[in-house]
């Protein structure tokens, strides 16, 4: 089974992955396997590049099958949504038991651009996520699994077996847990985007920042609520 997990960036991404990484069933876990095909086509400035382009199929097309490919056990897929090429035929994301991962933008623009000051709506992801989720809603005539990064974090022992029995898979709770560190299904990337995650071991609850948000990250903010809006009253 590949299950694909659906977020835009600090999501709580790279934690879910951790999590479901833990799990005895879990024989491969893939990373962004989209992100070298994605800087190859838009040339966007992001740390690492060369490292990125290096380390991964540039190929759209041939990247996206090996997502589709039979596994032992399951095969867990962390997706950006920013990855997507829409002028593609991207059929291939109806083979996999789906997900989408989204965490209110108050809570991700700041930190997002401390990381990537140059950043923008399209970087953020908020557009392209509910544009994936509608174009498995109409093809499937059912609306995928959403879950919300703050519920996970707030009440883990509640909302990741919701989630596991939305997705059919068995309750683990080996999900909890994990130990720290970079692991070696980390993309290239994770030195640079990783650092909080490197050092965590489990969900811990929110924090809410109490540093006002500057003029840019409010004009994101209510750009993005108006896509977040759309997708979080689908959520478990």
């Amino acid at each position: 089974m590949n299950i694909a997990m659906w977020s835009g960036p600090r999501n709580l991404s790279t934690a879910m992955m951790r999590s479901f990484a833990n799990r005895s069933d879990v024989q491969h876990v893939m990373d962004e396997p989209l992100y070298a095909s994605y800087l190859y086509r838009t040339k966007k400035n992001h740390a690492m590049y060369d490292e990125v382009i290096a380390s991964q199929e540039i190929d759209y097309s041939i990247a996206a099958q090996t997502c589709t490919n039979n596994t032992q056990g399951i095969c867990f897929q962390k997706h950006m949504v920013q990855h997507i090429d829409f002028d593609q035929n991207n059929d291939w994301i109806l083979e996999l038991n789906n997900f989408f991962l989204i965490r209110k933008p108050e809570l991700v623009i700041p930190s997002f651009l401390i990381k990537f000051p140059g950043g923008d709506l399209e970087d953020l992801g908020f557009k392209q996520q509910i544009d994936i989720f509608n174009y498995i809603k109409k093809q499937t005539k059912k609306s995928p699994v959403v879950i919300d990064a703050t519920d996970i974090r707030n009440n883990p022992t509640k909302f990741l077996p919701k989630l596991c029995k939305k997705l059919s898979i068995q309750w683990d709770s080996s999900m909890l847990t994990w130990t720290p560190g970079l692991k070696e299904y980390d993309g290239v990337w994770a030195k640079h985007w990783y650092h909080s995650v490197e050092n965590s071991d489990s969900f811990k609850p929110e924090e809410t920042s109490k540093e006002p948000l500057s003029d840019r990250a409010k004009q994101l903010v209510q750009q993005a609520n108006i896509y977040y809006q759309q997708i979080s009253k689908y959520k478990i």
